[in-house]
């Protein structure tokens, strides 16, 4: 098998895993469904996944030795499948029709905590 189709399949199996760990996170966080709520599941699985991101990125910097079809795996996988950005782009349409403030506040926490969490990835790979 070549390189390029285990990358592929890599993340095909990746993106189905974090697919339907994103559709877990919404059946155990209830709520998005209401006009002008905040939406938590999604603003969830965004937060963790920077995390993870932030994490695996981390470690692979700090010298983690991972093979290309696991990086891909892990970020364009299970991260890219797991994390919701258009989604969370759709939801911030929603919410403009009928709850600006709320979209203004759900798009600043997402970016700001989303940033925060990387980072808090990036540290935690640095502990030995």
């Amino acid at each position: 098998m070549t390189a390029t189709l285990v990358n592929i399949l890599a993340v095909a199996l990746g993106s189905g895993i974090g697919g339907v760990a994103r559709y877990v996170v919404g059946l155990l966080i209830p709520g998005n469904a209401s006009a002008g709520a905040f939406p938590r599941a999604t603003f969830a699985v965004n937060v963790v996944g920077c995390l993870l991101i932030g994490l695996i990125c981390g470690l692979v910097e700090r010298g983690c030795t991972l093979s290309t079809a696991m990086r891909l795996f892990l970020t364009v996988g299970i991260c890219g499948g797991f994390t919701t950005f258009s989604t969370f782009v759709n939801e911030n349409y929603s919410l403009l029709t009928c709850a600006c403030w709320t979209s203004l506040v759900y798009t600043i926490a997402s970016l700001l905590v989303g940033l925060a969490m990387v980072y808090a990835g990036h540290l935690l790979a640095s502990i030995h």
